[in-house]
């Protein structure tokens, strides 16, 4: 392992500060071992190499203000690092900040890379932005976008303000608007669809969402933003927060989103090429939450980006 990857040289001790505290003692190693895996770090903790106040925890034990950390040196084998972000993905992530306030920011993320690493991803986006934001004790994902799905992502700064964001959100106070290309002619009627949503495992083993009487209840709101010679242009803003939501409610309308390798259709599919779109049409477009230390509502929107920017004025030509 001479050439592997050094995260520090010798034992650290580390007082947890009042910001710290309430965090799990995994989630608070990742950002003081970087470039460490998630299954390293639980390794480490269950081996008892990590000690709080000189004794063994949990991987789900939550600090407490005043505790004493003992993080030992680690040396990572070629196979174990996280991969260093790439200086195209650097600038890409530095340059994609839409608003940033005292305890959390938002980002444009980029279509195509996913929100974490793991299975098979190397690193995902909060793993490199919290190598391009080395700035920050702390940095956490306060919700998520699918790996193709672009727009406003939500972080928190701090573990006060991952609690209170992660509170509004489940007290839908957060709002979030998304843009979607899909085919066929969506009726202007058609406002909400209530279709109750089931996770499956599809027999390549991915994981896959379709609507199931005995699912979970899910309601999406709907309506025509520009129609277009075999597409519309909508607006979906989910009342609930399912995974793949919009994509599979869509589908289930009869108008699957263009560019949906999961639950898209033929006929979209010969669209999305003829309309040169290459990646899913869907993009936060737009979110409203409570500001964590005032409440005040912060709105914010994300650009939609040059491709499906070109794609809505050669949609525009051919109607």
């Amino acid at each position: 392992m001479a050439d592997g990857q050094e995260v520090g040289r010798a034992v650290q001790w580390v007082e947890v500060t009042q910001a710290q505290a309430g965090q799990r003692i995994d989630n608070f190693l990742r950002t003081r071992l970087k470039g460490a895996p998630k299954a390293l770090i639980y390794r480490i903790v269950r081996k008892g190499e990590v000690r709080v106040n000189k004794k063994r925890v949990k991987v789900d034990y939550r600090l407490v203000d005043g505790d004493l950390v003992r993080i030992p040196p680690l040396r990572l084998a070629p196979e174990e690092a996280t991969r260093d972000v790439s200086d195209n993905l650097r600038n890409l992530l530095a340059g994609s900040v839409l608003v940033e306030g005292p305890d959390w920011l938002v980002i444009n993320k980029p279509s195509g890379l996913a929100v974490h690493g793991g299975s098979g991803v190397k690193i995902g986006l909060i793993e490199a932005l919290r190598q391009v934001r080395d700035d920050l004790d702390f940095l956490e994902l306060v919700h998520r976008l699918d790996r193709d799905t672009s727009g406003c992502l939500l972080l928190a700064k701090s573990r006060p303000a991952l609690v209170s964001l992660n509170n509004a959100l489940k007290q839908r106070q957060m709002d979030k608007q998304y843009l979607a290309l899909v085919a066929g002619r969506w009726p202007a009627r058609r406002d909400y669809v209530s279709a109750r949503l089931d996770r499956f495992e599809a027999g390549n083993g991915e994981r896959r969402v379709r609507v199931d009487p005995d699912g979970k209840v899910s309601r999406t709101r709907f309506a025509v933003r520009e129609a277009f010679a075999g597409t519309t242009l909508i607006e979906a803003e989910p009342v609930t927060g399912r995974t793949h939501q919009i994509r599979v409610h869509a589908a289930h309308a009869g108008h699957p989103l263009l560019g949906d390798d999961k639950y898209g259709s033929r006929e979209g599919q010969h669209l999305a090429g003829r309309l040169g779109l290459s990646r899913l049409f869907l993009h936060a477009a737009a979110l409203t939450f409570p500001e964590p230390t005032s409440g005040r509502p912060v709105h914010i929107k994300a650009p939609l980006g040059d491709e499906l920017e070109a794609v809505l004025a050669r949609a525009r030509k051919a109607r």
